[in-house]
């Protein structure tokens, strides 16, 4: 069991013991699988609430995936920036954020993963993002790479996220299909919770019926037949003899 997991548990068993109280404290998963504990109860939709009574609550909002207090100022405003010049949907970009780090620009992941959207060192590299916990630097080249990731799987937001998540390589193995790792999967799911995942645009005129193929052309070959050392050799040639007869074989 994690170190947070550990907390978490330790948190719901004093707060499960407590006597009658003035307050209540609310928990429940949030779209990234994170356990919230706050003193405010959740939207009407949120599922699978539980609630406790304690004595003496001092308020706020206890998360195991830390969200930076900065967020709604800085970063939002690097994501819009960012997002426009890349010409990625500033809504993909933070619900990656979201289910990557949590909003947390110093999160390093247990396979080497940085920053904000999580680059993995040798990827920063190639995006030229020299410092990955810089959240300008990390947000640039987070959002950079996912524009590459949809050109690459033609506007398919899901193949692109996929990619982000498992490689492209995985996708393009499994046929230009979401990888059937329980990881990548999941993490699909995550973002579309955050926002809507939007599908590979349809080509131009795609719904009309597909040309039929041109018949195949008709060769035109002539045949000769020459005496050679009283033997008779049979020639094909695409142009008429000089002299002499031939046949016409289409």
């Amino acid at each position: 069991m994690s170190v947070l997991a550990r907390r978490a548990c330790l948190v719901l068993a004093v707060l499960a013991c407590a006597p009658a109280a003035h307050a209540q404290i609310y928990s429940w998963r949030d779209a990234t699988g994170a356990l919230v504990l706050s003193d405010q109860a959740p939207a009407s939709n949120v599922a699978g609430v539980r609630k406790f009574r304690v004595p003496r609550s001092t308020g706020g909002v206890l998360t195991t995936r830390p969200t930076s207090s900065s967020y709604n100022g800085d970063y939002d405003k690097l994501i819009t920036k960012r997002a426009a010049e890349q010409g990625v949907r500033p809504d993909l970009v933070r619900a990656v954020v979201q289910v990557e780090s949590g909003y947390n620009p110093r999160a390093v992941s247990s396979k080497g993963a940085l920053g904000l959207m999580q680059l993995m060192p040798e990827t920063a590299a190639e995006l030229g993002v020299s410092s990955p916990l810089d959240p300008d630097q990390n947000i640039r080249g987070g959002t950079a790479y996912l524009r590459q990731l949809l050109d690459r799987f033609s506007g398919n937001e899901e193949l692109a996220l996929a990619a982000y998540n498992a490689g492209p390589t995985a996708v393009d193995h499994y046929g230009h299909q979401v990888p059937p790792y329980p990881e990548t999967q999941d993490y699909v799911r995550k973002v579309r919770n955050q926002t809507p995942v939007q599908a590979a645009p349809k080509p131009a005129g795609q719904a009309a019926q597909a040309a039929p193929p041109p018949p195949p052309l008709h060769r035109i070959c002539y045949k000769t037949v020459e005496t050679i050392d009283g033997r008779q050799v049979v020639r094909y040639s695409d142009t008429p003899p000089a002299s002499g007869p031939y046949e016409v074989i289409r």
